[in-house]
């Protein structure tokens, strides 16, 4: 049996629609906020190579320690607390970090930072499942398109406002759009605990069904008209193994194949460039231009690909583009340079596949949980150390050719996540899995019943998985 969430009006969500917008426009911005500034920061605080490389590494690598802890908080605390408190460290660690006189509490605090935002990464997919299962595909878009926009605008900003003012008040500026996220979420929460305290249930989006022979399967008790997906109570949703989950492994291994190209570009680009002989500023406007190719295909890519039979389509065209900007950029780099960084600009496409696919291979807020943290988790653990041996391998051989093999490499690390992916099989299906004897999910000895957990795969743009389907 699968359950369908009809479509309800935006009415009653607004808040959190808001509080998940705000939240993805500044994911990124504290990260890409400081290079341009390292010019001025750098003589001031003391910064040199080690600490510059310290500084490069730090995203990924507490991205990576935040995605396997965040999980935890979440079933602990619940999202929207673990939330708040991704909200307050960054703010805190933003405005830190913009008074101290030193290098090391500045890479402290900005580890702080990246901690609040590697939470963010992963409590927002589990959000959007949890308020809007209906209509996953278009806040899915627009949240991609929103961390896109500030990826691209923080460095773009950076300057400017340096030279107004002071490098001081352009890295504090974005603690302000952090803080702002508090806003929409105080007044979602409000709301729905008004809703449950008059035990308000018209606005509720039915959800459920009751699974012959096993007891209400769970309810869609709306608060404040949010439409919620039925949760079953089933004993192994709390132990979802994701280390024994061919999906997990699968998701983790494309998004570490993608983010690692991605940390090269954004570390390796302008200084690549301009030892070809680009004009310094032109570098530094392409990496700009790369960035901001990331748009279009952060919108697009969430309301196209859950309508594809099989999302592996998409990713081998966005794979192809990849593929021909490094090649281009290798061994034409100054000859077609914008044609080359357009056409790894599109492959950027994967990244917004990798947030989608956080919740079309999932069923639950706490599979969507458990998926994004152990994919980000890993993921970046293994992407973070791309920019560094990018470098270490040009320095040891003296040319760029075994360094592009290297991005030729990620490539196929992508390509084997894609497959492991594509089935339309979930995280909480494992069960089943390992039942026969695959790969499967830990914590349950009996075998998974059909429609305890499904989500509505209709309102997601794709069809509701029968027995054969979840098996892959």
């Amino acid at each position: 049996m699968s359950y369908f969430i009809p479509r309800k009006p935006w009415r009653g969500r607004i808040g959190a629609l808001l509080g998940i917008l705000i939240m993805a426009l500044s994911l990124r911005a504290a990260v890409s906020v400081v290079p341009p500034l390292l010019g001025t920061v750098g003589p001031e605080l003391g910064f040199d190579a080690a600490t510059t490389g310290a500084l490069a590494m730090l995203p990924p690598l507490v991205f990576a320690a935040a995605g396997l802890a965040t999980p935890v908080l979440i079933r602990w605390q619940g999202a929207e607390r673990v939330l708040t408190a991704a909200v307050l460290l960054a703010v805190a660690g933003q405005l830190g970090r913009a008074a101290v006189d030193s290098v090391w509490p500045f890479l402290g605090l900005s580890a702080v930072v990246m901690a609040g935002y590697g939470m963010g990464n992963v409590v927002l997919p589990p959000l959007v499942k949890k308020y809007f299962p209906d209509r996953m595909g278009v806040v899915t878009a627009g949240y991609v398109t929103l961390l896109a926009v500030g990826t691209a605008a923080s460095p773009q900003l950076a300057v400017p406002v340096a030279e107004l003012a002071d490098w001081r008040v352009s890295i504090a500026l974005w603690a302000s759009v952090s803080a702002l996220v508090l806003v929409p979420w105080a007044v979602q929460l409000l709301r729905d605990r008004k809703a449950r305290d008059a035990n308000d249930d018209g606005g509720a989006a039915s959800a459920g069904a009751v699974a012959a022979g096993a007891g209400p399967a769970g309810s869609a008790r709306g608060e404040g008209g949010t439409a919620r997906a039925a949760q079953a109570p089933v004993p192994y949703l709390q132990h979802l193994n994701p280390w024994r989950s061919r999906v997990a492994w699968g998701l983790a291994i494309f998004l570490a194949g993608n983010s690692a190209q991605t940390y090269v570009y954004f570390t390796w680009l302008p200084p690549y460039l301009t030892g070809q002989g680009v004009d310094p500023a032109a570098a530094g406007s392409a990496l700009a231009y790369f960035a901001i190719l990331g748009l279009p295909v952060s919108l697009l890519v969430p309301l196209l690909v859950p309508k594809m039979r099989n999302p592996i389509i998409a990713v081998v065209i966005f794979a192809a583009c990849w593929a021909c900007g490094h090649l281009g950029l290798y061994l034409s780099p100054t000859a077609g340079t914008w044609w080359w960084i357009t056409l790894a600009g599109l492959g950027q496409g994967t990244f917004a596949m990798a947030l989608l696919m956080m919740n079309l291979r999932s069923r639950t807020q706490h599979g969507a949980a458990v998926l994004a943290g152990f994919s980000q988790g890993i993921g970046y653990a293994g992407a973070g150390i791309a920019p560094l041996l990018f470098g270490v391998v040009q320095e040891a051989t003296g040319g760029w050719t075994a360094s592009f093999a290297m991005l030729g490499a990620c490539l196929l690390v992508l390509l084997v996540g894609a497959v492991m992916i594509n089935p339309r099989r979930c995280i909480e299906d494992g069960v089943e899995d390992s039942v026969e004897g695959g790969i499967g999910d830990d914590g349950a000895a009996a075998r998974s019943r059909p429609g305890e957990t499904e989500l509505p795969a209709r309102a997601e743009g794709r069809p509701s998985a029968s027995s054969g389907e979840r098996r892959g």
